[in-house]
C-alpha cells in the first residue's frame, strides 16, 4: 500500500483514552439530535439474516457477505449484513409505524471485500434509519426537506462537541448545497466521479449529490446502487433522474471530501420493476422480501445509513478511520500511524 494514509506533518491532539471520550460524545449527541429531527424510534436489529430471502443490502452486487451454517437449525445459511436498507421497511411495516414516524439502529456489519484506507474499512458502523411517509411527497422537494433536517442535526452535533472539545472548531457552512448528478457532470465533464465529488466538496464545503446509481451521460454512473431499495431512475426534472443521493462535506484535514451518508425515498411497485429490469435482477422478484413490496405490504419510506465512525473522524479531525474505530489494518498502515503519533484502536 503505497498511498500515504495521514496528511504531512499530521499529529493527533488527542489521545487514544480521549478519543473514546470524544467518540462517545458525538455519537450520543447526533442520535439525539437526529431521533428528534425525524420522529425516529430506537430499536433492535439483526446482526445477520437468512440466505436467500432478499433482506440482506447487495451494495454494488460484487461484494461477498460473511456466511455461517446454524449447527442447531438443520445448517440453515445465514449471512452477517451489509446493512438493514431493506430490513427497516419490512420492521416498518411489521411493527405498524404511523406516517410521519420512524426507527434507527446501530447497524454492525463486515464487509470483506471493501477498501482499507483512511476511510475504509471492513468493519462498517452506521446508523440505519427509515420512517413512514406519504405517497403524495414522493418527490424532490420532501427529500430536500429530510436532507436538511439531516443536516440541521450534524450542525448542531458540530457546534455542541467544539463547546467540549474547543479544538474540533465547527467549519460546516449555514446551509447545504443541492446538486444533480447530471449537473455535476456537465459541470466538470473531464473528472471522474471522484473527482467531481471533491470538486464540488472542496467549492461548497457540503453538498447534497441527487441521483446516485443511474448511467450519466459519460458511460458511468456516479456511484452504485442496489435496484431494490433507493429510487434512482424516477424523472424529476428536465433530464435529471432519481430520488436519492449522498451527503458529502469537505474533511479539511485530509483536504478531501468525505460522504456522511447515502439515502433516498424508496422504491414503489413501479420503481422496483423498473430498477430490477434495468439491472438484470428480475428474478428477485420472487424473494421474500420482494414478493412482499411488489404485493403492496410495504408503507412508502424514505431512509439512509449515517456512518458512524466517519462522523466522527470528520468532527473530532481526525486523519483515519482506524483513530475512531476498532478494525484490522495491514502492517504499513500501522507503521505509517507511529510515524504520526496515532494509535490506532
Amino acid at each position: 500500500m503505497n498511498t500515504p494514509q495521514f496528511p504531512k506533518g499530521y499529529r493527533p491532539f488527542m489521545d487514544a483514552r480521549h478519543t473514546e471520550r470524544a467518540v462517545k460524545f458525538v455519537k450520543d449527541t447526533f442520535e439525539r439530535e437526529l431521533s428528534g429531527e425525524l420522529f425516529l424510534s430506537r430499536v433492535t436489529s439483526p446482526l445477520f439474516v437468512a440466505k436467500g430471502s432478499g433482506i440482506n443490502d447487495d451494495l454494488n452486487g460484487i461484494e461477498r457477505p460473511v456466511s455461517f451454517e446454524v449447527k442447531n437449525m438443520n445448517n440453515l445459511n445465514m449471512e452477517i449484513v451489509h446493512s438493514l436498507a431493506k430490513w427497516k421497511r419490512m420492521a416498518l411495516a411489521d411493527y405498524k409505524f404511523e406516517k410521519g414516524t420512524g426507527l434507527y439502529t446501530d447497524m454492525n456489519a463486515i464487509r470483506p471485500d471493501d477498501d482499507i484506507d483512511a476511510i475504509h474499512s471492513i468493519y462498517v458502523d452506521q446508523w440505519d434509519w427509515e420512517m413512514v411517509m406519504d405517497e403524495s411527497h414522493r418527490n424532490l422537494e420532501y427529500l430536500k426537506f429530510i436532507v436538511k433536517k439531516i443536516y440541521g442535526a450534524l450542525r448542531r452535533t458540530q457546534f455542541l462537541t467544539g463547546e467540549l472539545f474547543p479544538q474540533c472548531t465547527p467549519d460546516l457552512p449555514e446551509q447545504i448545497t443541492f446538486i444533480h448528478t447530471e449537473e455535476a457532470q456537465r459541470l466538470y465533464p473531464d473528472l471522474t466521479p471522484v473527482e467531481r465529488e471533491r470538486a464540488l466538496a472542496k467549492k461548497y464545503k457540503a453538498v447534497f449529490l441527487i441521483g446516485i446509481g443511474r448511467t450519466l451521460a459519460d458511460g458511468r454512473p456516479q456511484g452504485g446502487r442496489a435496484p431494490d431499495y433507493d429510487d434512482w431512475t424516477t424523472l424529476t426534472g428536465e433530464g435529471t433522474y432519481g430520488l436519492n443521493g449522498d451527503i458529502i462535506v469537505y474533511d479539511s484535514v485530509r483536504k478531501d471530501s468525505l460522504e456522511l451518508s447515502s439515502m433516498g425515498i424508496r422504491v414503489d411497485r413501479e420503481a422496483l420493476e423498473r430498477q430490477l429490469t434495468l439491472t438484470g435482477k428480475e428474478e428477485r422478484k420472487d424473494l421474500y422480501w420482494h414478493s412482499r413490496l411488489l404485493n403492496g405490504e410495504f408503507p412508502q419510506t424514505i431512509g439512509g445509513g449515517i456512518g458512524q465512525s466517519r462522523m466522527c473522524m470528520f468532527i473530532l479531525k481526525k486523519a483515519h478511520i482506524g483513530e475512531v474505530q476498532a478494525s484490522v489494518w495491514p502492517k504499513e498502515i500501522h507503521d505509517e500511524a507511529k510515524e504520526h503519533d496515532v494509535t490506532l484502536l
